[in-house]
């Protein structure tokens, strides 16, 4: 019993290829195959830069938004915020 232990895992541990070479060559398609790994992996990190433009371009339109109503409502310690507004007025028209 032991002996057909070590086979499965000598058959689970196998490498899919003969050697580097041979797994960066991925049988004659390594071109496609790259290709395709290259796009994917641009794609993330393009998508990842992205998202952290964006939150910083949020950012600075929250602290524009709070710079605006701090100079027309300057005596006001907290300025109407227009979102809470629409909440209560909806919550009248119920």
């Amino acid at each position: 019993m032991g002996s057909q232990t070590d086979r499965k895992e000598e058959i689970l541990m196998t490498m899919a290829f003969d050697s580097w070479a041979a797994f960066f060559v991925m049988g004659g398609y390594a071109f496609y195959v790259w290709l395709a790994v290259g796009v994917t992996s641009g794609s993330l990190i393009a998508l990842w830069f992205y998202t952290l433009w964006q939150h910083k371009q949020l950012l600075a339109s929250i602290q524009r938004r709070k710079a605006r109503r701090k100079r027309l409502y300057p005596l006001q310690e907290s300025a109407p915020d227009p979102l809470q507004n629409a909440l209560e007025r909806n919550k009248c028209n119920k």
